[in-house]
C-alpha cells in the first residue's frame, strides 16, 4: 500500500498483550491493537468480568496535536464500548 496517512497494526492473533506500534513514514499515525482479555472491572460496589481491548496511539507530534490524539483515543474507546 502506498499513499496512506493512517495504519492499524495487531498483534491480536498471536496473543500480544500490548506494544508500541512504529510509524511508518511518510504516514502520521498508527494504532496499535491488541488481543482481548477478560478482567475484572469495578462496577459501583462490585466487580464484573469484562472483555478488555488494548489499544496504543503512536503519532508524529509535528503533525498530530497530542490533545486531538486524546480526543480520539477517547472516541475509539467509546465507540467499541458501545458495541456491547
Amino acid at each position: 500500500m502506498t499513499g496512506g496517512c493512517f495504519s492499524i497494526s495487531s498483534l491480536g492473533s498471536i496473543g500480544g498483550t500490548g506494544f508500541t506500534p512504529i510509524i511508518n513514514a511518510p504516514e502520521v499515525a498508527i494504532l496499535g491493537v491488541s488481543s482481548t482479555q477478560e478482567r475484572p472491572v469495578r462496577s459501583g460496589k462490585c466487580l464484573e468480568w469484562r472483555k478488555i481491548l488494548p489499544l496504543s496511539l503512536s503519532y508524529d507530534h509535528r503533525v498530530i496535536n497530542g490533545a486531538d490524539a486524546a480526543h480520539f483515543c477517547r472516541h475509539m474507546a467509546k465507540s467499541l464500548e458501545a458495541l456491547k
